[in-house]
């Protein structure tokens, strides 16, 4: 007789289930299972015989070890505990000394692997649609290089959110790299744009900061002459944010100058749920310039790295306070307009996941 342990932990829900999240980049899975949890799962990544991204429970249906620390032998995961293999379909196929056709499975995720990321669907497996995935042009088109890192991050995703949807911080806590006083002068205006929550500012006529007199030169222009610069940052569910930035020379049309009198780029950010205080965060950069520089390439994932780490700080010890002072209401001010907007998203795209279990209940 097979003894079952039975488990009841459930994460409250503060992310959408039923969506798409960048889980990690493909080199990240090579030889050996990846464990990684998302959206309050854990969850255990390896590739099967054929290549193939494989997402299961992590957790092993004999005395429940993290399939995470076991390895992967011919395309199945290997228990390191006492060598129970799970199959692609998270169900047992062997243990040294037992039949295994009576245990217990585990949760199998669906998994695309695509645009250089493993993105994993946190629902039902059933589910999962691979035409909600996004189009990312930029991923597969030659005219773009892009370059990105990671970073483990100790607060709510949704913070991130905040803090990419209001770039009036760049002023104060990104002073040595891209932020400028024109950031604060410059009027922002929200809006929603069909599934997207868009914040834009544009500034004209000013002097590039640092990180963008550095785009400047390797985009062959010059880096001492006015220029238009312009910010829109773009949300869209579950949590991503991808933004547009660039400089160009002043008087050339602004964003919408020729490519030859601009540095322009999209800035990525997939930040993907771990618990609620906690976050993956993908980050990077596609450009339109010097695209065959692999040198630039580096020089900017450096700089853009730096920056980031500099949110990073700024915002783990935000959610420290947060978590010492629940009981503080937080303002609301004309800047905090595209993370409020973003949130509302998110909150309805959650009720709407809820709202057949409410009815059944009811």
């Amino acid at each position: 007789m097979v003894e079952q342990i039975a488990t009841t932990h459930r994460a409250p829900q503060t992310w959408p289930k039923e969506a798409w999240y960048v889980a990690a980049s493909a080199g990240e899975l090579a030889d050996r299972p990846l464990g990684r949890t998302i959206c309050g799962q854990p969850m255990v990544f390896f590739r099967g015989a054929e290549g193939q991204a494989i997402a299961l429970e992590d957790f092993c249906p004999h005395r429940g070890a993290p399939l995470s620390l076991g390895f992967v032998r011919d395309g199945e995961l290997v228990c390191g505990y006492h060598g129970l293999v799970m199959g692609c379909t998270g169900r047992a196929t062997s243990m040294p000394g037992q039949r295994v056709d009576r245990f217990a499975g585990v949760r199998r995720f669906a998994v695309i692997e695509r645009y250089g990321f493993l993105w994993v669907w946190p629902g039902d497996f059933e589910t999962a649609d691979p035409a909600r995935l996004h189009h990312l042009e930029w991923a597969e088109s030659p005219e773009w290089a892009y370059g990105g890192g990671y970073y483990h991050i100790h607060c709510d995703y949704r913070l991130m959110i905040d803090n990419l949807m209001d770039l009036t911080h760049e002023t104060y806590v990104h002073s040595s790299s891209i932020g400028q006083k024109e950031i604060d002068e410059a009027p922002v205006e929200t809006l929603i744009d069909g599934e997207q929550v868009v914040t834009r500012r544009f500034m004209d006529g000013i002097e590039a900061p640092p990180f963008w007199k550095m785009a400047l030169r390797g985009a062959g222009l010059p880096d001492d002459q006015p220029v238009d610069r312009w910010q829109i940052c773009r949300f869209t569910l579950p949590s991503h944010v991808l933004i547009e930035v660039g400089v160009a020379l002043a008087g050339k049309g602004g964003y919408d100058a020729e490519d030859r009198w601009k540095a322009s780029s999209i800035v990525v950010d997939f930040i993907t749920p771990e618990t609620e205080t906690s976050h993956h965060y993908f980050w990077g950069m596609a450009r339109r310039f010097a695209v065959a520089d692999t040198a630039l390439t580096d020089t900017i994932r450096t700089g853009q790295g730096t920056i980031f780490g500099e949110d990073l700080e700024m915002l783990e010890r935000q959610q420290a306070n947060l978590l010492r002072y629940p009981e503080r209401k937080l303002m609301k001010l004309n800047i905090d307009a595209g993370g409020v907007r973003s949130r509302l998203m998110i909150d309805r795209a959650i009720a709407a996941e809820r709202r057949p279990e409410v009815e059944a209940a009811a």
